[in-house]
């Protein structure tokens, strides 16, 4: 695998780079390209807002808009309590602009904001070079909306209707899908994920709460019942034709109810999760991209849904506070020290068993942090992993790179 590969979301997070102008999504809706996309709607009386973007891209996202306003800013509306929708409210925001979010949106945000010492890190670790802030990035601003929906809420503005319905849990419980019913347009947010046609993430990488997968499947329900002609999501393109969206649909609703059904029936038979998410696979005709969620992972956080966090396979000591680690120097003594264990995780790297070394070198080096052949067998066991899966998993893909690098620093101290 080429050092330049970079998975398609990737792409799609930095499509506002190059944007030179507003995108007319129809003849009164335009489109601004940013970590999450925004949206603006003219009406005969003002215009209408669906997201803002990120507070680093602000000014930007305003220069961009300013050629496709109409009249004053009547509503911003955000589909979901992230701040790569909401940071850019403070500089949109007018006088007499009505802010709406749904349900839950300032607990949720609440909730994000007080755990950024701990998420912050987990973040730019995951993101931090995809995104490129910089230095001192902006911190995200205190939103807090005029409105908030219940669970549907419909306003007219110049003569063009708006139906605002509360759609958990794409990727925050206050999910809203705006709804244009003449015109049959729904914007999603990622209801759908980043990425239309792929697995959720039913709970990132960073750290979330997870995503329940009954609401999601009720969700794209709601979504489906619309009929839409046009679905404007969060990333990337519209997507168009009734057809082509209840297809799409179908299959997203039919993969992620396969994975649950095949994840539920597993538990009733006995098999462990790591079982589960080793053997997983989606028929042909419901499989769908692997772009931010992955099918193993969706697997993972579902048995967590259904079972909690008790894994009985783990036995009496998972009841405890007493990690597995807290035996490690008593492994690497009896292995013999680090040495054999790294000696070990090579014969399983040229079998074709990166995991299995890790499991060891971890053992190793965290008895003794900077040994260097542990280390030298550990990126050759994390680049296996890299190569293998292709680069189309964008947080697989900068956790492998990050471990690697962090593997690189350690390799090359004094």
């Amino acid at each position: 695998m080429k050092d330049n590969a970079k998975p398609a979301l990737a792409g799609l997070v930095r499509a506002g780079d190059s944007q030179a102008e507003a995108i007319p999504v129809t003849d009164f809706v335009w489109q601004v390209n940013d970590i999450s996309n925004l949206y603006l709607v003219n009406t005969a009386d003002g215009d209408v807002m669906v997201n803002t973007g990120f507070m680093d891209n602000a000014e930007r996202n305003l220069s961009l808009i300013s050629p496709k306003r109409s009249g004053p800013l009547r509503h911003i509306i955000l589909t979901q309590s992230h701040a790569d929708h909401f940071g850019g409210v403070p500089d949109f925001r007018e006088a007499e602009t009505v802010v709406i979010g749904g349900p839950g949106f300032t607990e949720a945000w609440g909730d994000m904001k007080r755990l950024q010492p701990f998420f912050g890190p987990r973040s730019r670790k995951l993101w931090g070079s995809t995104l490129k802030r910089g230095g001192t990035p902006k911190p995200a601003p205190n939103v807090f909306p005029d409105l908030m929906v219940d669970r549907h809420h419909a306003f007219k503005q110049g003569g063009r209707r708006f139906e605002l319905i509360h759609a958990p849990e794409g990727e925050t419980v206050d999910n809203l899908i705006v709804w244009l019913p003449d015109e049959r347009i729904a914007f999603t947010g990622n209801l759908v994920g980043p990425v239309w046609l792929s697995m959720p993430f039913f709970c990132t990488l960073r750290g979330d709460k997870p995503r329940l997968v009954w609401n999601t499947l009720k969700s794209l329900e709601k979504l489906k019942a619309l009929d839409a002609e046009i679905i404007i999501t969060g990333h990337g393109e519209p997507i168009r034709g009734a057809r082509k969206i209840r297809a799409d649909i179908d299959r997203m609703i039919g993969a992620i109810t396969y994975i649950r059904d095949y994840t539920l029936d597993g538990m009733n038979a006995g098999r462990t999760v790591h079982e589960l998410m080793r053997d997983v696979k989606l028929p042909e005709n419901l499989t769908i991209g692997e772009f931010h969620g992955k099918v193993s992972w969706s697997v993972k956080t579902i048995w967590e849904e259904y079972s909690g966090w008790f894994h009985y396979e783990d036995g009496t000591t998972e009841l405890y506070h007493v990690p597995r680690s807290a035996v490690n120097d008593d492994l690497v003594m009896l292995a013999g020290g680090p040495s054999a264990l790294a000696h070990q995780a090579s014969v399983h790297v040229i079998a074709g068993r990166p995991l299995e070394a890790i499991h060891l070198l971890d053992i190793a080096l965290d008895v003794e942090p900077a040994h260097g052949e542990s280390l030298g067998v550990k990126k050759q066991a994390l680049t296996a992993l890299l190569d293998a899966s292709g680069s189309r998993n964008l947080s697989e893909t900068m956790w492998l790179k990050s471990e690697i690098a962090a593997v690189d620093q350690l390799l090359t101290a004094d």
